[in-house]
């Protein structure tokens, strides 16, 4: 296998290295540790970061792909990722058509012929979900009752190794009556909500380990493809959106931002008229436009982007600057005023009344008291990014129809939900993935929000 280094695979990585480096400051700044501190100190914003961490590990091993050579015993040629390694035995798993959920027959009667040479229309069996089977008819149930109990039982154990390590971890570190600490609460951290959460979250994975290589947890979609498989694949496409769009952001809008506030005058009339009129243009319209264009440059360079995955990932780095290009005004605006106001300050007259320059006072003055709205803003803006890859792919405008997505996912269910009997599994699958991600995305900003704004601090 060959390592093969998508552009968004780097630039997700980057951000990932961006974000180690941000930890190694705050645990070597006192004032930053206690405001983080005081976010970590919410049961439902550590579980939230909890759950979002876990998203983020399932996109970091979907973003590490390697191209398989002629050595390798099967697929030469496809580039796949650590992800589709791990998870090899439900990608391949096939069927041919519509299952629901943890079944053992198609979804779609078909055109049968007994050993007596008849043929009837009935529901036939899969090639992969339940055809350990020898009697289904009889097993089905009882086999799934097994499953589910042994899946319980990988989780409870998952489950009990994290506890094991965070006792070792807090004797270590010098606690009293460990058990008192975490059952009772008496600590500054909510220890309960987090081995909550884990448990849950290992359950869960116990379940998966146990179920999927014997059946398709969540049903196959139209051309027989895990559902569940498509929900996993689709994180990294909602993760980057998130975090790669904020590198498009946080350049325009924190540079322009302080410039104008700082500079004033013709320096904020053209930063203003900059941001007014690009908040003026249809965003819908700008992608639309954009997305055209990048399909007409790379039908023009098909040698260049021959591959569908390559391709693929052009378009979803494209999405993320368009979206970035049209949502870095409301930041900038927000910083603009927080400048307004810090240039009047007495620390800032002060360093210009010593003679410092004005690049010297925007970097040690100006940039560290407006990072709490930058802080603020990168957490708030992830779930509405998230969201808005749903909805523009929905209208066919978002990422490419080869990528797994949520939006793809919905947008095929629009006509799973026209069929009789209904095809809903897909459509819930989408929903249930994104709304997880979402709401702990939400309820963490609420947290980061509250930590470190200056004047809900005051209150």
């Amino acid at each position: 296998m060959d390592l093969i280094i998508l552009k968004t695979d780097f630039l997700f990585l980057l951000v990932l290295a961006g974000v180690v480096g941000y930890v190694f400051i705050v645990l070597r700044d006192d004032n930053l540790s206690r405001t983080w501190k005081k976010v970590f100190q919410r049961p439902l914003a550590a579980s939230a970061a909890l759950i979002f961490t876990f998203y983020i590990l399932i996109a970091a091993l979907d973003s590490i792909h390697f191209k398989l050579t002629a050595q390798d015993r099967v697929g030469s040629g496809e580039i796949l990722s650590v992800l589709d390694i791990v998870l090899w035995d439900v990608k391949v798993n096939v069927e041919k058509t519509y299952s629901a959920p943890l079944a053992y027959r198609s979804f779609s009667k078909e055109s049968l012929q007994l050993e007596n040479g008849k043929i009837v229309r009935d529901y036939p069996r899969l090639f992969y979900g339940g055809a350990h089977l020898i009697d289904p008819e009889k097993n089905h149930h009882s086999d799934l009752s097994r499953l589910i109990a042994m899946g319980l039982i990988s989780g409870v154990a998952l489950w009990l190794g994290a506890v094991g390590i965070l006792v070792i971890l807090l004797k270590s570190s010098g606690r009293g009556n460990v058990a008192r600490v975490i059952i009772y609460g008496e600590s500054i951290y909510p220890f309960r909500a987090i081995l909550l959460t884990l448990a849950l979250v290992f359950l869960l994975v116990g379940l998966f380990i146990s179920l999927s290589p014997h059946y398709h947890i969540l049903g196959t979609d139209k051309v027989g493809n895990d559902v569940l498989y498509q929900g996993i694949k689709s994180i990294r496409t909602g993760v980057l959106i998130g975090t790669l769009t904020t590198i498009v952001i946080l350049p325009f809008a924190l540079f322009l931002g302080i410039c104008a506030g700082y500079f004033r005058g013709w320096v904020d009339d053209l930063v203003q008229f900059l941001y007014t009129t690009l908040s003026s243009i249809p965003g819908v319209l700008l992608i639309a436009a954009s997305a055209l264009m990048l399909e007409i440059y790379m039908a023009k360079h098909a040698d260049t982007y021959s591959s569908l995955i390559i391709r693929a990932d052009v378009r979803l780095l494209a999405l993320c600057l368009i979206l970035g290009v049209t949502a870095w005004t409301g930041l900038c605006r927000y910083l603009r005023a927080e400048t307004l106001k810090l240039r009047e300050m007495d620390f800032v007259n002060a360093a210009k009344a010593f003679g410092t320059p004005a690049r010297t006072i925007l970097a040690r003055h100006v940039t560290p008291n407006v990072m709490h709205i930058v802080m603020i803003a990168i957490v708030l803006d992830f779930s509405g990014l998230v969201l808005a890859e749903a909805a523009l792919t929905y209208i066919d405008i978002g990422v490419d129809q080869s990528t797994e997505s949520w939006g793809n996912m919905i947008n095929g269910a629009r006509l799973e939900l026209a069929r009789e009997p209904v095809v809903w599994w897909s459509l819930l699958t989408a929903f249930l993935f994104m709304l997880v991600l979402v709401l702990a995305a939400n309820i963490f900003a609420d947290a980061v929000r509250d930590a470190f704004d200056p004047r809900i601090k005051d209150r």
